[in-house]
């Protein structure tokens, strides 16, 4: 990012409240904080937590999470900490209402709650995949509240697991008002977005960029530029955000697996689906593609 540049901040990037790790070495934080009745818990269902209002979460108080939840500090604030609930596979959601899913509700929640909830979505997912140890299959103790887990057995520790992941928004050789993006199969050729894919063992990040766009679009780059980060637990990923352009627009072709569709959008096209008048879908704008898409749409006002 060159020094005119303005910084990218995704919506689940927004700074929330501290996290208070250090007080997870005290190995009774989280058993004193659901004691105390006005100690807030936001409770997690899957990627859903409870909401007060369409843009709030609603937190409620430890007596209110039915036993079997996964707990864990996930910070504090000038009220107190902040606990996160997150419920076990197969149960049910502990008390009706509205639920919203991180993807969902992600960009319209005060940055507070929204770094909460990413945080508790993430971390709920180790909490409820990783229960035994990967060397020796025992069963391990949860410790630093709800942030490490170690083996009594073979003395190992485990902490959450990130995978890193590359998402590159790719402008045109020859055009400024064009953008290039792609059409998932996943997503039946009806909505297009940003280029990613996971970095492999032993690659930086620039090579994974230069590699991941050759995979899945037979185009080469030049100027990558990194722009943003931002946590999305599906599962587990951190996504990476880079802008780049593309050597030659015409030599561009989808690879037929992962990439079923190509296109050159205009800058008018890429308005329009922004606000949501496009025939074809854009990411929502809880995703830092969103944002990437975003950022450069707005460049040419």
């Amino acid at each position: 990012m060159s020094a005119h540049e303005s910084p990218l901040l995704p919506s689940l990037a927004r700074r929330g409240i501290p996290r208070a790790a250090e007080e997870r070495a005290d190995a009774v934080f989280v058993e004193r904080a659901r004691a105390d009745a006005t100690t807030r818990v936001l409770v997690v269902h899957d990627d859903r937590a409870p909401l007060r209002a369409p843009s709030s979460l609603r937190f409620v108080a430890p007596a209110d999470v039915p036993d079997g939840a996964h707990w864990a500090l996930l910070g504090r604030d000038e009220h107190g900490p902040v606990l996160g609930a997150v419920m076990p596979d197969g149960a049910s959601r502990p008390f009706e209402g509205d639920w919203g899913p991180l993807r969902v509700v992600g960009a319209s929640l005060p940055a507070a709650d929204a770094e909460l909830l990413v945080t508790a979505v993430s971390l709920g997912r180790w909490l409820r995949d990783s229960q035994f140890c990967p060397f020796c299959g025992a069963r391990c103790e949860l410790r630093m509240s709800g942030w490490m887990r170690a083996c009594p057995e073979c003395g190992r520790e485990h902490f959450p697991r990130t995978d890193p992941a590359v998402i590159v928004a790719i402008d045109s050789a020859t055009d400024p008002d064009r953008l290039l993006l792609g059409a998932n199969a996943a997503w039946g050729g009806q909505r297009y977005s940003c280029f990613a894919g996971f970095v492999e063992a032993g690659e930086s990040l620039e090579s994974a960029v230069e590699r991941e766009l050759f995979e899945e679009a037979h185009v080469r780059v030049r100027d990558i530029r990194y722009r943003a980060s931002q946590s999305w637990p599906y599962p587990r990923s951190l996504m990476l955000g880079f802008r780049a352009t593309a050597l030659d627009d015409g030599e561009v072709l989808p690879d037929g697996d992962e990439i079923i569709s190509l296109r050159w959008f205009t800058r008018d096209e890429i308005g329009a689906g922004l606000r949501g008048e496009g025939e074809i879908g854009l990411p929502g704008p809880s995703s830092i593609a969103h944002a990437l898409i975003s950022e450069w749409h707005a460049e040419g006002a």
